[in-house]
């Protein structure tokens, strides 16, 4: 259970620093939003993504796996329209963040 959270705060610093570099997400409220917003994030990819993946089987199929792209982008929206206090500006704006935090969880991940 303390993995769990241990994940949590690194994806809560991988997204500040994302929104730092990403042109198109802000955080209005404070750092505690990142961490409200990883939480729900994780949430909803340990919970709903399975089962949207599940789902989608066979459009993942035809598209050769590039709609699960299009899964991570919806959970990036999805839990920014659920958490309030950051903002996204659209589409390709939550695809390069849900990249960004993607990679920095990786190398924060190597780190610690």
């Amino acid at each position: 259970m303390t993995g769990f959270f241990i994940k949590v705060l690194i994806t809560g610093i991988a997204v500040i620093i994302a929104t730092y570099i990403i042109p198109g997400v802000t955080i209005t409220d404070s750092f505690l939003t990142a961490f409200v917003f990883a939480f729900v994030l994780a949430l909803l990819n340990t919970f709903l993504k399975p089962v949207l993946t599940f789902l989608t089987i066979p459009i993942t199929v035809m598209t050769l796996g590039l709609f699960l792209i299009v899964i991570n982008v919806g959970m990036v929206l999805l839990a920014d329209y659920l958490v309030d206090g950051i903002n996204i500006a659209g589409f390709l704006t939550a695809l390069i963040f849900g990249i960004a935090i993607a990679i920095l969880t990786w190398i924060l991940n190597l780190i610690f």
